[in-house]
């Protein structure tokens, strides 16, 4: 044990934060998995608690192993996984699973071992690496549309296309993700304006022929357009069931909660240890644990952003922030759900909401950006010792 304390490297804040984050997460999952139980009629919690520790585990063995790979390593990687993650959501989705005629192809089962996999969480930090890739390799050259079509935007487009019949909020964050870092990478903004019109048309060309042709393909289209109506209007339907106790549940809490584990809630909510974990928190721990857990994502932005910018290459500046903005990005988007500020996505919490696909995927981003912080510190530790190295300083003299 004492070998990979030793072997930790990277920005120990993040460490910090990621290990608050999974340890704070412990008690409200498995306070709600009562509910599961109570649903699976097992009537057991533990084996959730114990399921959920499993999961942490391994995604922090994801987290060691990851941060010891030399962050250029994910330059290759990347073009060698878009052609994977594009046969496995290809895959995925025609699988055909179908939720009252809607697609729900989201899982794959991963043969002889028996778990579920999304493949679209992989796909998102994949396309997330890969796009920072092109950007740092075109920074100082000329931009032109017509040269980035191929290379950029076209893995873009199979990704997102693929992903979009059975997810549309996980489509959304992803080219909101990719949107943002092209800016940042210096895309110039008449093409990604460019960019943006043309996924809101082809976005409203696939409504369109779902809408037209409705057995054409199975999709969730009526469900979005519900789930806005809904929202806008508040009409009484299951969407409005989860929010309405959601609210009921963040109202309950109130300043300090009712206490861990007490939650009356959770034996209604549905999704409660998952999509809607942080309504669970506030109730248990109110208002107190709510604004803790913000807190603590804010400051999980705040080290990416200091890691980014520490970063010694322009591809560790814009892979940090590829993998690391959506992460907060998810975070806030999963409590404003819970407050009824959007639509209900099926987001999940980052690090807190059960699930094994989501907790692998973002501990895997979140080892790439230890990655990067990693080779600044080996930088820093190989100039101190230089500096105290005496032939060197007598080298430089001389």
């Amino acid at each position: 044990m004492q070998l990979v304390f030793n072997n930790i490297k990277g920005d120990r804040l993040i460490w910090a934060i990621a290990a608050l984050l999974a340890i704070f997460s412990f008690l409200p999952v498995y306070s709600a998995a009562s509910n599961l139980a109570y649903i699976n009629g097992e009537g057991n919690t533990f084996n959730y608690f114990v399921k959920h520790f499993l999961h942490l585990f391994l995604g922090f063995a994801i987290i060691y192993g990851v941060h010891r790979i030399p962050y250029r390593f994910f330059r290759g990687l990347s073009m060698i996984m878009i052609p994977v993650v594009l046969v496995l959501l290809v895959a995925t989705m025609f699988q055909g699973t179908t939720i009252g005629g809607a697609n729900a192809s989201r899982w794959i089962r991963v043969p002889f071992v028996g778990f579920t996999f999304q493949p679209s969480t992989l796909a998102s930090v994949v396309l997330m690496v890969y796009v920072a890739r092109y950007l740092s390799k075109i920074k100082d050259t000329k931009i032109t549309f017509k040269e980035t079509i191929l290379p950029l935007w076209m893995p873009v487009f199979f990704v997102l296309a693929l992903i979009l019949p059975a997810n549309f909020s996980t489509t959304a964050i992803i080219f909101t993700m990719v949107m943002m870092l092209a800016f940042l990478g210096g895309y110039p903004l008449k093409y990604l304006a460019l960019i943006l019109i043309s996924g809101i048309a082809a976005f409203a060309i696939f409504i369109l022929i779902a809408r037209a042709f409705p057995d054409a393909m199975p999709n969730r289209v009526d469900t979005w357009v519900s789930r806005i109506e809904n929202f806008t209007n508040g009409e009484d339907t299951e969407a409005d069931y989860q929010i309405e106790k959601a609210k009921i549940a963040i109202a309950s809490g109130q300043i300090y909660g009712v206490g861990p584990g007490k939650s009356m809630q959770k034996n209604f909510l549905p999704q409660s240890s998952s999509d809607f974990i942080f309504a669970i928190i506030v109730e248990e721990y109110g208002l107190v644990g709510g604004l803790f857990l913000m807190l603590l994502y804010m400051w999980l932005l705040f080290r990416i952003v200091i890691v980014s910018h520490k970063a010694e290459t322009i591809f560790g500046k814009l892979l940090v922030i590829g993998v690391g903005l959506p992460i907060v990005f998810q975070a806030l988007i999963n409590m404003a759900v819970a407050v009824e500020l959007f639509p209900v996505t099926g987001q999940t919490l980052p690090l807190i909401s059960s699930g094994g696909t989501s907790i692998w995927i973002t501990c895997m981003a979140i080892g790439i950006i230890l990655s990067v912080s990693a080779k600044r510190q080996e930088i820093k530790e190989q100039e101190a010792s230089d500096e105290d190295n005496p032939l060197e300083i007598l080298s430089e003299t001389l």
